[in-house]
């Protein structure tokens, strides 16, 4: 059989060639702080508790997994609270295929997405997968957005869904819930903020999730990779009118969760207050990562997420690679002069400190 010579020797559909996979380098290093992932295991009993369910999940193993994973629905329903019920809930493997199962039902050839760059690298390559046009608006000088700056983007594309990062990706910024009540009136299309970092926003902000009555075209997103430290068992999920989920009922595959992946979950939800413990520590390292950043000479943007972005890097790509030759792995999201670094553990997050103290500001 005659090999195939490269991607674009094969019958790629045109919006397709050119691009490249999505994906961080997954290099072994003693401290990974590159992908935003929670660096502190999941609890020993919480793991037991997992393992439990996995085994009793196995001996049913043979049969389809439930379609509709009430269950699960009825766990992320009673977490994320705001008088949701399970039919507000829909789920699927990582918050990406929630994404893409959105585009999938709102998006398509001749329809438009609107972004606010720079923002989350995969939502244009989910655009692009789906067929969808990708626009991307832009930010003020400190990477944040006002009400007036996105709703003249709006005003501008009028796109058939909004993608809102809040806390926004790569940076960390937050996002104040006037900009997504002012983008929601100015369009009749589909609104979605990703709060895939909700959880490490400081106490007692209000997510998203309290402007959803009466706003049937607003959908939230989470994921369980952050907070829950469940990156690698590929659960997101979102908030929205009961009409909403209908609609992803359309485009799923059947039969999408598996039901060893429902029942990791729900015995993972079972254990919430003990999982998001680690995200008051987290949010501790996060703020000392500002402070300490300010001190050294770069200049840390806000962040309500579990990582920083700090400019006044003389030199991205050489920074990156000397924290890399001392073990330290970080993330060079491409902005000029920048940056990113994910929140770890107190020793984790002394690592890397220590390591660019001793590299010297340029």
């Amino acid at each position: 059989m005659g090999g195939v010579t490269s991607l674009n020797d094969l019958p790629l559909r045109d919006n397709l060639r050119g691009l490249t996979p999505y994906g961080a380098p997954q290099l072994h290093v003693p401290v990974a702080l590159n992908v935003n992932e929670n660096t502190h295991g999941i609890p020993e009993d919480v793991a037991v508790d997992i393992a439990a369910a996995l085994a009793a999940a196995i001996r049913g193993i043979n049969r389809y997994p439930d379609r509709e994973f009430t269950e699960l629905r009825e766990a992320m329903a009673r977490y994320l609270g705001h008088g949701l019920t399970r039919q507000n809930i829909w789920a699927a493997n990582g918050s990406n295929e929630v994404l893409q199962q959105v585009l999938q039902a709102f998006g398509g050839p001749g329809r438009t997405v609107l972004g606010f760059a720079p923002t989350y690298s995969m939502y244009p390559l989910l655009a692009s997968g789906t067929g969808t046009r990708w626009v991307a608006g832009d930010r003020d000088a400190d990477f944040e957005l006002t009400p007036e700056r996105a709703v003249d983007w709006v005003n501008r594309v009028s796109p058939d869904l909004v993608f809102l990062c809040s806390p926004n990706n790569p940076t960390g910024t937050p996002l104040s819930l006037d900009v997504i009540a002012a983008v929601y009136d100015a369009c009749d299309g589909i609104v979605v903020v990703d709060e895939a970092y909700a959880e490490f926003a400081p106490v007692g902000t209000a997510s998203a999730l309290t402007l959803l009555p009466g706003r049937e075209r607003l959908l939230v997103s989470r994921t369980m990779s952050k907070a829950f430290a469940f990156a690698g068992a590929r659960v997101g999920y979102l908030a929205a009118d009961p009409a909403v989920t209908d609609a992803l009922r359309l485009v799923r595959l059947p039969y999408h969760l598996s039901a060893l992946t429902q029942a990791a979950a729900v015995a993972a939800f079972a254990h919430t207050p003990e999982m998001l413990r680690m995200v008051d520590d987290i949010r501790g390292q996060r703020d000392r990562l500002v402070t300490e950043l300010g001190r050294l000479g770069y200049r840390p943007l806000r962040s309500w997420s579990n990582f920083v972005l700090f400019g006044g890097v003389a030199d991205p790509r050489g920074t990156f690679e000397a924290l890399l030759a001392e073990g330290i792995l970080v993330r060079d999201v491409g902005i000029p002069g920048h940056l990113r670094v994910t929140a770890g553990t107190e020793s984790e997050t002394s690592a890397f400190l220590d390591a660019l103290e001793a590299l010297g500001h340029a």
